[in-house]
């Protein structure tokens, strides 16, 4: 007999057949085709399942296969097929199986059948891989609203499972579950909350518009933290794909969300590169992915190990990070906006008003020598902050509401230009230019300004998509002389010559 499952590498989803024979011999359950320990054990769980349902195994020999035989499987997702698949072998469900029908699940001693980590994105796998129907346990924490077009039968208990493919109503259907109402955002920070860094708020619209990377280098208490973390208020809420993405990788992780708003993940400096990165005996996602579609913030930035540091290169570059390991190389997306703080030096006062700095050019040079010059190279905003006089009249604030319509609206512009669901930030260069050429006159300034400043080809392309996004917020049809010379302002705000003398 052959009942249908799915599979997981990574985020990639593939077709399981479950083969059951019954075999001559000693009694026995032999399970084959590459099992890791909690699918071995799944033997267990499959007979005391079955016997709480009323069919005992005990007294034959029974194979069962999981094809492809050349794939490691690493989940108790496959415990529902095997108990269909035996239970057709001894004759107590008659009822031939579609092969266009797949089962997920994890079998409880009673026979009660339990999600596992991995569920949403193996039913949305299912979907691709042309399954027409998925038998799966229920879970509160599944986005409903957005699986209407999946045909999927929840079920409890494997006696229901054999009751709706014997005919009798289904119990629980994705057409009969209501349409769950996404919460409102609910944050206790505002940018109308935080005094003065006008120019830093400025930035962070840009960046929030274009999903451009931001550092910001200041001395202890100027408020880098509290405007990383306002920072996610004026981002757009997801859509329903990249929220099923993210939710897919939480799952994976064994993390829960629950409302459509961009992740907001913050490790702390002493997290290790497997927690960063992701990786594990059985590779799981890390902070990089857990941050897809929203913002890693990296606090005290020059704190990290210079290797951690320097594993952000393949994701900021390619929007995904790649883990190889004996058991198996998965792939995870890792698009996100990076976030990071640091102090100017050991001491935090290098450049402060307030306070006198006693580092050397040498320590202040070797501090930040901690993030390499390719990962300045990925960074598109440097800001440069002191501490706020709060004595002194400052502007009218502007909540973060207000900043987030102009954000979604030069998104929509950008989408409509592209045609698809990309940023300035992420869209190919090529792509870009093709459709917002620099003018002669502003090649020439951008190459004057890249030859003064020593600014490599990427810190250049930087500068342009920086230029593009400012013009979208100023709702400007090309790229204008203003926008570009305000994006590299943004790149030349730490790179002065008399602060690079100074050790930076």
């Amino acid at each position: 007999m052959k009942v249908c499952s799915i599979g997981l590498r990574g985020m990639e989803g593939y077709r399981v057949q479950v083969e059951v024979k019954e075999l001559p011999g000693m009694p026995s359950v032999v399970i084959v085709g590459l099992p890791d320990t909690s699918v071995k054990e799944a033997k267990e769980r499959v007979i005391a399942a079955l016997h709480a349902f009323g069919c005992d195994i005990m007294n034959q020999k029974l194979v069962i296969h999981l094809s492809p035989p050349e794939r490691k499987k690493q989940s108790p997702m496959f415990d529902l097929a095997m108990a269909i698949g035996i239970l057709q072998v001894k004759g107590k469900l008659e009822q031939p199986i579609p092969s266009h029908i797949a089962f997920l699940g994890s079998l409880s001693l009673d026979g009660t059948i339990q999600p596992v980590d991995g569920m949403l994105p193996a039913i949305l796998a299912a979907k691709k891989l042309g399954f027409q129907q998925v038998y799966a346990p229920y879970d509160p924490t599944f986005p409903f609203q957005y699986l209407q077009h999946i045909d999927c039968v929840f079920v409890q208990t494997l006696d229901q499972v054999v009751q709706c493919l014997q005919g009798q109503q289904v119990l629980f259907s994705m057409n009969h579950l209501p349409s769950a109402v996404d919460p409102p955002q609910k944050t206790h920070r505002d940018f109308e909350h935080i005094i003065g860094h006008e120019d830093a708020k400025y930035a962070l619209e840009v960046a929030a518009a274009g999903e451009h990377n931001v550092l910001m280098i200041g001395p202890p208490g100027c408020g880098k933290s509290l405007l990383a973390e306002t920072f996610p208020t004026i981002l757009p809420r997801l859509s329903h794909e990249a929220q099923l993405e993210v939710l897919s990788l939480y799952q994976l992780a064994g993390e829960t969300k629950n409302d459509s708003s961009p992740p907001f993940r913050h490790p702390h400096h002493s997290a290790s590169s497997v927690a960063l990165i992701g990786g594990g005996t059985q590779p799981k996602p890390g902070e990089v992915s857990l941050a897809h579609r929203g913002v890693l913030f990296l606090d005290e930035m020059a704190e990290l190990t210079k290797k951690t540091l320097d594993m952000l290169r393949q994701p900021l570059e390619t929007g995904r990070v790649t883990i190889s390991r004996v058991s198996s190389t998965v792939t995870y997306p890792a698009h996100f906006i990076l976030i990071g703080a640091m102090n100017p030096c050991p001491c935090g006062y290098f450049g402060s008003k307030k306070r006198y700095c006693i580092c050397s050019p040498k320590q202040i040079h070797a501090y930040r020598q901690r993030i390499s010059g390719p990962i300045y190279d990925r960074i598109d905003i440097l800001l440069s902050l002191q501490a706020v006089d709060l004595t002194q009249k400052h502007q009218q604030l502007e909540r973060s509401e207000t900043i987030r319509r102009r954000v979604e609206a030069a998104r929509f512009k950008q989408y409509e230009r592209y045609g698809e669901e990309i940023t300035n930030g992420r869209v190919p260069i090529g792509v870009l230019l093709a459709k917002s050429p620099l003018t002669k006159r502003q090649q020439q300034l951008l190459q004057h300004w890249a030859a003064t400043n020593d600014w490599s080809n990427r810190v250049q392309t930087k500068i342009i998509r920086l230029a593009r996004t400012i013009a979208d917020l100023a709702e400007a049809e090309d790229i204008t002389d203003e926008a570009l010379w305000k994006a590299m302002a943004f790149r030349r705000i730490k790179e002065g010559r008399q602060e690079r003398n100074m050790g930076c």
